[in-house]
């Protein structure tokens, strides 16, 4: 089976998306009879490796080297030259729209992963008005495809009140990258801080969306001995006295290193679509501090860490005290644990390969035979 992923969720500094297809991409490079192709956009038009594919695009100014690509034609001329049997799309833009025709014409399914909360986010940038006008755009978007993927039960409920069905089908974590093994044996050291130093971690882009100001604003209200470190930044900062930013890590490993030298994830965002990073954290041993809203809130509990009611900064406070009172050794063991039995990406591309081929059963009658001869003019 050859599978062909194209988003716009791919830049030098993006998260969770972006790890998923590189971790899709070598599962399914080492799967006997399997073939991939990623798509995404680019400073050039150019083949990075044999089937890695970058199509020109404009960057976002202040968009942390997000691109937007403007010549679609380039992208399905590409599906067509390469002609897969499944395509997957990553985002809710343009780029579907393009990939419909490409999937009509070669007679394959066309799969939607719904990894973005989109009407949540501009709802609550823009109110009711935009909120709405994007939830008419989702489900005309998404009614165009074949099958409909979301990695939370809350995202698959949006979907399904805009009357579109969508299945469950969670995100993962390499556990053997993500281990306690790699943790970083003195981080605070590292850090400048003091030995007894209650030491918080937050990795991902430092978005508005992450609600990184209110973990700020909770760790100046909690004062010392707590501290939090972010990692997600372009260089290494003291920020406050209670916060030290470190650039965005590329390297899982290294990545895994400073995840697990803290005590505990500390998330505030509300607006999550999975929450890989708490995965991650977890599967590094150590508890989760989240909020009780959005997707974080399906993979934290009270056998794994906290749960904040809310994201009031005086509620976050008192989650993270709340978890210095408790065994935290036990709390990271379980949240291990549980990475290791639901939460594998072994475990997530099986289930994932299973959707294609229910998929692919369920396409129209010859999309599997009289596809056209692949396209002469490659990109």
């Amino acid at each position: 089976m050859h599978v062909a992923d194209l988003t716009l969720f791919f830049a030098p500094h993006s998260g969770g998306v972006k790890r998923y297809l590189l971790a899709k991409r070598r599962w399914l490079q080492a799967q006997s009879g399997m073939r991939h192709s990623l798509l995404v956009p680019g400073p050039r038009e150019r083949e990075i490796e044999p089937g890695w594919f970058d199509h020109y695009g404009t960057e976002i100014p202040g968009g942390a080297g997000y691109r937007i690509p403007w010549s679609g034609w380039r992208w399905r001329r590409t599906l067509l030259r390469l002609a897969p049997d499944v395509i997957e799309v990553a985002d809710p833009y343009h780029l579907g729209w393009f990939a419909r025709g490409a999937a009509d014409r070669l007679g394959v399914p066309l799969i939607a992963f719904a990894h973005s909360d989109l009407a949540g986010v501009l709802g609550a940038r823009g109110g009711p008005a935009l909120a709405w006008l994007t939830r008419e755009y989702l489900r005309r978007f998404y009614r165009r495809f074949d099958l409909v993927l979301a990695p939370s039960r809350v995202i698959a409920d949006r979907l399904t009140a805009l009357g579109v069905a969508a299945a469950v089908q969670p995100l993962g974590v390499d556990a053997d990258v993500f281990h306690p093994r790699h943790r970083a044996s003195d981080l605070r050291r590292e850090l400048e801080l003091a030995p007894d130093t209650r030491l918080l971690v937050f990795a991902g882009r430092m978005g508005r969306e992450k609600q990184i100001g209110r973990l700020i604003a909770a760790l100046a209200r909690l004062g010392a001995p707590y501290h939090l470190l972010l990692i997600g930044g372009e260089r290494r900062v003291r920020l406050t006295s209670q916060v030290t930013l470190l650039p965005y890590e590329a390297d899982s490993v290294r990545l895994a290193r400073l995840l697990g030298g803290a005590d505990a994830l500390l998330h505030a965002g509300v607006h999550e679509t999975f929450g890989l990073v708490v995965l991650e954290a977890m599967a590094c041993g150590l508890p989760a501090i989240g909020v009780n809203a959005g997707a974080v809130a399906e993979l934290i509990d009270d056998d794994v860490g906290v749960l904040a009611p809310d994201a009031r900064i005086e509620t976050l406070c008192e989650s993270i005290a709340h978890l210095y009172t408790r065994d935290r050794a036990a709390l990271g063991c379980a949240a291990r644990a549980r990475v290791e039995r639901d939460y594998t990406w072994e475990r997530t591309f099986s289930a994932l390969l299973d959707h294609y081929r229910h998929a692919r059963r369920e396409a129209p009658a010859g999309a599997a035979v009289d596809r056209p001869a692949p396209a002469a003019d490659a990109p």
